[in-house]
């Protein structure tokens, strides 16, 4: 079921129809984003990639959200990677998932990226929503679910704990590529905006934006085939649209251009050149 905010249009509407938020927004509106910046993997154009030291980069460059990537270890511990083997962004070999946690959490996930982040670990999934939640928004993309069965409730039970399964304003927001795995998200945290991940021009017809529409708020393409008719096409269906992943100017001005409603990106200056 998709999700509806009324109970924030109503909020919005008494804001609309103030004269004091109206006198308000006049003098301040140039001042408001219009795009969500979101940092991909942290700040990874500055840092390394899914640690710590990333994401404390993006809120220090005052992104609206950090895009994080969620795995899991051999023994069940839900970590922060990208890849589905550790050889690339660590001084370790093997696939993720037969790891344990022990063993992950000893990888030196930082020296890959300069001597100075020498000793940066991997993350885990509840380590980034203590430090994270109320500070900036988090996008959640499950990596590769169909190797870890029963990884989305275990997400899911993350977030219960915390009560971060009620609407947030939309600072949690669940993605992936694998659209099974989104709809039992949806299924077990209908409250929580979802994102379908994709590079495919098939899933930009209008049959399959209609069946994304069906369960996922957002529709997040790489932005290789982001059109002005396909903006236009996920908003008329009730969707959102971020585009991903920015590591140029070039790329960031194109899809300012596009009118997304979000973009993500290793470099958050180039979105929002205040930072």
């Amino acid at each position: 079921m998709k999700k509806k905010t009324i109970l924030g249009m109503g909020f919005a509407l008494t804001l609309l129809f103030s004269p004091f938020q109206q006198a308000f927004a006049a003098e301040t509106t140039g001042e408001l984003r219009k795009v969500d910046n979101v940092a991909h993997r942290g700040a990874a154009g500055y840092a390394p990639e899914n640690t710590i030291a990333a994401f404390d980069k993006a809120v220090e460059m005052k992104a609206d959200y950090i895009e994080i990537d969620v795995q899991r270890s051999k023994d069940g511990e839900l970590v922060i990677i990208h890849d589905t083997t550790v050889d690339r962004t660590t001084d370790g070999t093997g696939k993720v998932k037969d790891l344990t946690f022990e063993q992950l959490r000893t990888l030196d996930a930082g020296s890959f990226k300069g001597e100075e982040y020498k000793g940066e670990k991997i993350p885990t999934f509840d380590e980034i929503l203590d430090r994270y939640h109320g500070k900036v928004g988090i996008l959640i993309e499950l990596k590769a679910p169909e190797l870890y069965p029963g990884m989305e409730e275990s997400v899911a039970q993350e977030l219960k704990e915390r009560n971060l399964d009620h609407p947030q304003n939309e600072k949690i927001i669940i993605q992936s590529f694998n659209f099974e795995s989104m709809k039992k998200i949806n299924e077990l945290l209908p409250k929580v905006p979802i994102g379908v991940l994709t590079s495919s021009q098939t899933h930009t017809s209008e049959q399959a934006l209609k069946e994304f529409s069906a369960y996922a708020d957002y529709f997040n393409p790489h932005y290789g085939i982001v059109t002005e008719d396909l903006v236009e096409q996920v908003h008329s269906l009730g969707m959102k649209i971020s585009s991903w992943t920015v590591r140029s100017q070039e790329a960031a001005d194109f899809l300012l251009s596009m009118d997304v409603d979000a973009i993500i990106t290793d470099y958050p200056d180039y979105v929002d050149p205040r930072n």
